[in-house]
């Protein structure tokens, strides 16, 4: 061994958003001058930089290097010791590579957020918001959440009441809000409550919704009931109080003016049924009727009646997203299926299944997602361009719309001239959007996250010569 080194100190501690240094000190204990080049390694790399990055020494002589450690503000600067190594490769000599170890200890912070979905409910008997409550910070989040308001005028019923949440993680909690009294007839009344987050030697976290709740009956029809029964009550109080006498007469001519009344109209005829819509032959059911129709011919006249039969109907993502909602009605959930060239629309798979092919050379041409439990989602697509003069793929015009929970999304084209996806993109209303994806000749990237719109989530290379492959999608 030509070296010897040492940090000072060994074990040293750093807050998430700030930064500390430590001295690398190496003695050339060799007989040649050497050069010896440094490079960090281990989980916390990323965030250490080695000054000078290489360093020259002549024989028995001492040099020192520094190295800075900054972790940043997020959850993945997590809590607690980490181990870090830098490596020392001489040039005159690389197989003498040494690699000295210390330790980083990363001080924990606590960072919640919470917001209401929607902030605003309505009903007559009850409203049924859900709180989002994201852990911000590098450590294990436990907390409960209360209601509370002013006159004591809900009732809450909040499950789970207890949460515990991984650093960068989210949790969503559902609260039954129930108005102690009824309204039975008027307008509707707003009734602000609050949701806290409480959590152990800190101060609750408060926040605000609105619970708009209607009367059972509208206002114009207590007005309406009121008015005829105060008519039926006077009318029945003159009729009592000025009475008329009946004579024979009277009955008579009653009788006779009830002969001469005109018949009452009958009732006009119910009207008859609305049409039913035709719906629009499928191209397959077209090339049927074509070809029933020449065999008729063919046949001269021999009566033979030709039988269409119709296609089952193809499963999509948004049958399988509702089959998973309903063993499932509070969970969150993505289904998408993947057009393959050459082979036409795969089976739909859910929650992080691979759709797609791998190492096999066929492209993904068109995507059909839907979600569940998100909000609805959006989605664009960056498809080959063979015009291209930048290297990469040109986008779609326009995003889809927003296409609600439980609802087919498709982007691409299915068309045999149509080019192969080069990127995807989508988002959904609340929550994360994850992927996986597996383009050309590359493996598979890490998981990539985003938050709800209007972040968007994106998978691909936006090399025009890199088709996707096959993709995972979460939420």
């Amino acid at each position: 061994m030509s070296l010897w080194t040492s940090l000072e100190p060994a074990s040293a501690t750093v807050d998430p958003g700030g930064s500390t240094r430590v001295r690398l000190r190496l003695r050339n204990t060799g007989d040649v001058v050497d050069e010896y080049r440094f490079e960090p390694v281990g989980p916390i790399a990323p965030w250490t930089t080695v000054e000078p990055s290489s360093l020259r020494l002549y024989p028995g002589t001492t040099g020192t290097v520094e190295l800075t450690f900054s972790p940043p503000r997020t959850p993945d600067a997590t809590a607690g010791p980490n181990p870090y190594a830098v490596r020392i490769t001489p040039t005159e000599h690389p197989e003498a590579t040494t690699v000295p170890e210390g330790n980083l200890t990363i001080t924990p912070f606590t960072e919640v957020r919470a917001e209401l979905v929607p902030p605003t409910v309505k009903g007559r008997f009850r409203g049924r918001p859900r709180l989002a409550v994201d852990n911000l910070g590098n450590t294990k989040l436990t907390a409960s959440v209360s209601g509370s308001d002013n006159g004591d005028q809900l009732s809450y019923d909040v499950r789970p009441g207890n949460v515990q949440i991984e650093p960068g993680r989210a949790a969503f909690i559902k609260a039954t809000l129930k108005p102690r009294r009824i309204i039975w007839f008027g307008a509707k009344e707003q009734r602000p409550y609050t949701l806290s987050v409480l959590r152990s030697g800190v101060e609750p976290l408060p926040v605000e919704g609105t619970y708009v709740q209607r009367g059972f009956l509208p206002r114009w029809l207590a007005t309406f009931f009121g008015v005829i029964t105060a008519l039926a009550i006077t009318f029945v109080m003159l009729w009592i109080a000025y009475k008329p006498n009946v004579s024979t007469g009277a009955t008579e001519k009653l009788a006779e003016a009830g002969t001469t009344l005109a018949p009452s109209p009958s009732l006009s005829p119910a009207p008859p049924p609305a049409p039913t819509d035709t719906p629009t032959p499928s191209p397959a059911a077209d090339e049927n009727k074509g070809a029933a129709a020449g065999g008729g011919g063919g046949g001269g006249g021999g009566g033979a009646t030709a039988t269409v039969t119709a296609k089952p109907r193809q499963d999509t993502a948004a049958t399988a997203v509702r089959r998973l909602a309903e063993d499932d009605p509070s969970g969150r959930h993505i289904c998408y299926r993947a057009y393959i060239t050459g082979r036409g629309w795969q089976k739909p798979v859910c929650d992080g299944t691979v759709s797609g092919t791998v190492g096999q050379g066929k492209p993904i041409k068109a995507l059909n997602i839907a979600v569940y439990g998100v909000q609805g989602s959006a989605a664009n697509v960056m498809v080959y361009d063979p015009q291209s003069t930048s290297g990469q793929g040109k986008w779609a015009p326009n995003w889809t719309a927003i296409v609600a929970d439980g609802k087919d999304n498709y982007v691409g084209s299915s068309k045999d001239d149509a080019p192969y996806l080069v990127t995807f993109v989508y988002n959904v209303g609340s929550g994360q959007a994850c992927n996986m994806v597996k383009v050309r000749d590359q493996d598979w990237s890490d998981q990539s996250c985003n938050n709800a719109r209007p972040d968007l989530n994106t998978a691909g290379s936006f090399d025009n010569s890199r088709w996707i492959e096959a993709i995972k999608l979460t939420v």
